[in-house]
């Protein structure tokens, strides 16, 4: 299912928690939502999720506005927020028949919370509390509480925060597999996730959106257009000769040795290194072009 947000404003009172909010999400794309806290993404994924409505603007699900339809809507959306509201004194089991009966699964319910359990790794905890789970598997509750009705959207709030790094590969390799057939936004601070399963970021600042691109395109076509080259020469070499070189924009020692060399992005200045080590007969033993981390590029679009 696509999802259209069409100029989304919403205020709380007189605070503008999103101005003017557009884009659009493909059928079966994984999509991060990045901004710094207080940003407007979470607001903005209960807008589409319809938990709170828009001051104005539309949302629309497959050709469906969800102010106009909400309940049709719901149907199809699996939604975890941030804080992961779950009833901690109901059993596994018990909290995921609840959820279903909701839904109104009927006769598939039972078969349904089997198949859940299982592709969420909730098997060795489905007979234990809720409140007795560590944070790891209450996550894993909550995402399983999403799929239960199995949505064709999954809308995904901070699924890994506060995880250890061996929860967060779980919770990660789980939302990938279940990306390959839904469309997801997923919402998170962790930039190493976002390049590891994303197809797609869409960064949003102070309640506007500020980059919208595939995860490829974000790297070539966002930031300062520098192109960052790694050399190492074999002797030493002095600074200023370096600043010479054509198209060189900034140059950062790491040692006598070795330098952080960057140029304009539209003209790769290898080749003008490579002449230059020739000209002043120096031993190139590396020249690695660096590729822009999205930490870098999240740093540049929010700061």
């Amino acid at each position: 299912m696509s999802i259209e947000v069409k100029n989304i404003t919403k205020f709380y009172g007189k605070q503008k928690a999103l101005n003017n909010v557009s884009m659009t999400v493909s059928t079966g794309k994984i999509v991060g939502l990045l901004g710094p806290n207080g940003a407007g993404k979470s607001t903005l994924m209960k807008i589409i999720t319809g938990f709170i409505s828009q001051s104005s603007g539309q949302v629309i699900i497959n050709g469906i506005d969800t102010y106009k339809d909400p309940v049709a809507i719901r149907k199809n959306i699996g939604y975890l927020p941030e804080n992961n509201p779950l009833y901690t004194e109901m059993y596994v089991r018990e909290y995921l028949e609840f959820t279903g009966r909701i839904y109104k699964l009927g006769r598939k319910l039972k078969h349904r919370i089997n198949e859940i359990i299982k592709l969420t790794g909730l098997e060795p905890e489905q007979n234990k509390k809720i409140g007795a789970l560590s944070k790891g598997f209450r996550q894993r509750v909550g995402i399983a509480q999403a799929l239960i009705h199995n949505p064709d959207i999954l809308i995904l709030d901070e699924p890994t925060s506060g995880l250890d790094p061996n929860q967060i590969v779980e919770i990660r390799s789980l939302i990938s597999e279940t990306g390959k057939e839904k469309t997801v936004i997923l919402s998170t601070h962790i930039m190493q996730e976002v390049e590891a399963i994303c197809d797609h970021i869409i960064i949003i600042n102070k309640g506007e959106i500020v980059a919208d691109d595939s995860t490829n395109n974000i790297h070539l076509n966002l930031g300062d257009n520098l192109q960052t080259v790694l050399v190492e020469f074999k002797s030493s070499v002095d600074q200023e000769i370096i600043k010479q070189i054509p198209g060189v924009q900034k140059v950062k020692m790491i040692n006598k040795t070795s330098w952080i060399i960057q140029g304009l992005g539209n003209q790769d200045i290898r080749p003008d290194i490579f002449q230059f080590a020739v000209k002043n007969k120096l031993t190139v033993l590396s020249l690695q072009e660096q590729e822009k981390s999205l930490e870098q590029i999240f740093r540049e679009f929010t700061r």
